[in-house]
Order: C-alpha cells, then sequence, then structure tokens
C-alpha cells in the first residue's frame, strides 16, 4: 500500500477514511501520562466528576493525533516527505473513553514546492466525528508531498 504523489492529489476532493477507533481509558491514561500531561480533567475520575462534562475528557492532542492518522495508509504512506504546519486546530465536542472516532480528509490546495524539484505542499483539511457523527475535531494542515520520481511510480 503507498499514498499518493503530489501530481495524484485533486483539489477538492473528499476522503472518508475506513478507520475507526474506540477510545479506551488505556488509550487516555496512556496518552496524557507519556506526554506528562498532569491535567486532572483527564486523569481523576473524582475531580472530572465535578466539572461540566461529568466525566474525564479524552486529551485533545490524542484525538489529533488519532485522527491525523487515519489518513495516512490511503494518502501519504511512504510519500510524504514531512509536515509543514498544522492551523486552525478545533475540538467543537469533547471526546469521552468508549467514543468511536471516524475521520475525513479534503485536499483543499496544492503547488509544486519553490525551493524543491522534488516535492510539492498540499493543504489538507482533517476532520474527526464521533459515533454519533458529531464533529470532534478540525484542522488544517500543510504536507510536503513527494512527486512522481522521474523513473516512474516504484511496483510495491
Amino acid at each position: 500500500m503507498r499514498g499518493l504523489y503530489f501530481e495524484e492529489f485533486e483539489v477538492g476532493r473528499v476522503y472518508r477514511h475506513a478507520f475507526t477507533r474506540t477510545i479506551t481509558e488505556m488509550d487516555n491514561v496512556m496518552f496524557t501520562s507519556l506526554t506528562m500531561n498532569v491535567q486532572p480533567l483527564h486523569l481523576d475520575a473524582e475531580f472530572a466528576k465535578t466539572t461540566v462534562h461529568g466525566q474525564r475528557l479524552v486529551n485533545s492532542l490524542f484525538t489529533l493525533a488519532l485522527i491525523g492518522a487515519f489518513h495516512v495508509p490511503e494518502l501519504t504512506m511512504g510519500t510524504t516527505l514531512g509536515n509543514l504546519g498544522y492551523e486552525e486546530v478545533r475540538f467543537p465536542s469533547p471526546v469521552f473513553h468508549g467514543d468511536t472516532l471516524r475521520g475525513e480528509t479534503t485536499v483543499l490546495e496544492k503547488r509544486l514546492s519553490k525551493s524543491r524539484d522534488d516535492s510539492g505542499i498540499v493543504w489538507f483539511e482533517h476532520r474527526g466525528y464521533n459515533q454519533r457523527d458529531e464533529l470532534v475535531m478540525v484542522c488544517k494542515r500543510a504536507g510536503l508531498m513527494a512527486v512522481i520520481p522521474p523513473e516512474g511510480i516504484p511496483r510495491a
């Protein structure tokens, strides 16, 4: 399986990714602990009961990372040269333990690199939804994508 090369991206195309993932308590506690985020809203069930949510929230950076990874097998596996930046990251609805997330990506824009002849820049919008189709995450991302090599697309 490979991702798409720069030339294969179509501006305006929407990809509905096949992967889904149910978020577990362990996911949230491990990610939050590994990143040294001591926010009790993610780790302390008794504290979280006293908040407007009434329960622990899944760490939003975990949500961003997970939704941001759903596209990899389909769009960027082996063809990306790196992320150039994220912007307008929003979390319109909270994510809780037990929520099942899915993702969609829209290709917003693309252009050839001005400084490299082996790549182009593609702007994506990634969106994550829960099992009730509520938008839980949206962000825009710029990726540096390889152009088709002079010798053509490698065979797997």
